[in-house]
């Protein structure tokens, strides 16, 4: 029985895959990394070609950034399941590499349903890997959580109101892909009161990493810099991640 592996590689850093990681990666009969049309190689294809020999990576191509269009997404999820599909019939294991840990907003949760139904009895596994938010909280000081907070975890591109009604709310607020939506999201922080010792980053791992201060997010100015002189933010990356540490007031240990 074929078994289809999704893995976790992680923000960008590759040393940051796990050691389960890497040898499933190499033990696999195949690895397949998903890559957009325009063909230019994603964060897990660069990470994977550190410990996966390039004779061993299969590109298949995922609508991973087409929102607006749904019968083009569908389309594009039911070739790539049936690419996999070939690839399981010829394989004892095909392992699928995505950014992050593969049960949180992963693609792979699209292709293990599509496999699902097109190879019914694959067996389907996956290994976790290090999430954004953690490697932003290492590489920023921020503490995710401490005693009884919550911790809630966003992707704006549900809408900036999903996201204010989180910063309303106790406990830390982690946003996924808000790079399109910088200038709310710093509304939404500023409206909330959440702006302070909030931080955000992107390309976590890579040359052109950047790791900076929410504030840096708002300018403000006269009327020319945004709507009656509010706040603007500068365009940044799609897959951005901001945290907005809780507001914590009590001491060391006073939200045990």
């Amino acid at each position: 029985m074929s078994r289809l592996i999704g893995v976790g590689v992680g923000p960008g850093d590759p040393e940051l895959v796990t050691v389960k990681g890497v040898r499933v990666l190499r033990e696999a009969d195949v690895v397949v990394v998903p890559v957009m049309e325009t063909g230019e190689r994603g964060r897990a294809e660069a990470t994977v070609l550190h410990y996966v020999p390039a004779d061993n990576v299969v590109r298949i191509v995922f609508a991973l950034n087409e929102r607006t269009d749904r019968a083009r997404r569908e389309a594009a999820w039911d070739a790539a399941g049936a690419r996999v599909a070939a690839l399981l019939g010829e394989s004892d294991s095909v392992a699928f590499a995505t950014i992050g840990d593969p049960n949180v907003y992963s693609t792979f949760t699209y292709l293990a349903q599509t496999i699902g139904e097109l190879l019914p009895g694959t067996v389907v596994e996956t290994v976790p890997g290090i999430t954004a938010m953690q490697d932003l909280a290492a590489r920023s000081g921020a503490v995710l959580t401490e005693g009884t907070e919550p911790l809630t975890l966003v992707p704006v591109t549900a809408g900036a109101a999903v996201l204010k009604d989180a910063l309303a709310g106790p406990g830390t607020v982690v946003a996924y892909k808000f790079g399109r939506l910088a200038a709310e999201v710093a509304t939404a922080l500023r409206e909330t009161g959440r702006t302070d010792g909030a931080v955000w980053g992107s390309a976590l791992g890579l040359p052109g990493e950047s790791i900076r201060r929410a504030s840096e997010l708002v300018e403000t100015g006269g009327p020319e810099d945004g709507p009656e002189g509010g706040p603007t933010a500068a365009p940044l990356p799609y897959l951005s991640t901001l945290i907005a540490p809780a507001r914590r007031d009590g001491g060391r240990g006073g939200k045990l």
